[in-house]
């Protein structure tokens, strides 16, 4: 089940705290920046790149995934491996917040998610 426009706007208010602190100054966005999409229940954190075959056009690299699910009050936390698949990021599959997701991704301990 999607978020209510009520959850929405609150996910987007603690994402644009994230984003403020993690993006790139405003000279270097052009060459990398940070972006973020909320579908449905899920919130994706990607990097926007020029292609390096096309640099007129850009391209996403999902960064952290999260997922709401509401039946267990908890977010599920995904890392995308080499094999481009979304795998649960076991030091910590589940969070209660989303700012506790944003948390971990900010904190990158285990270089999961920045690399």
């Amino acid at each position: 089940m999607a978020l209510s426009e009520f959850e929405i706007k609150k996910c987007e208010k603690e994402l644009e705290a994230f984003m403020a602190i993690r993006r790139p100054p405003v000279h270097i966005r052009p060459e990398l920046d940070l972006g973020y999409r909320i579908e449905n229940q899920s919130i994706e954190i990607f990097e926007i790149r020029p292609q390096w075959q096309n640099p007129s056009e850009t391209m996403e690299l999902p960064v952290a995934k999260t997922t709401y699910v509401k039946t267990q009050n908890c977010w599920k936390v995904y890392w995308q491996r080499a094999d481009l698949k979304w795998h649960a990021y076991e030091p910590k599959p589940k969070v209660r917040r989303l700012t506790e997701f944003l948390k971990l991704v900010s904190d990158d301990q285990y270089a999961c998610f920045f690399g």
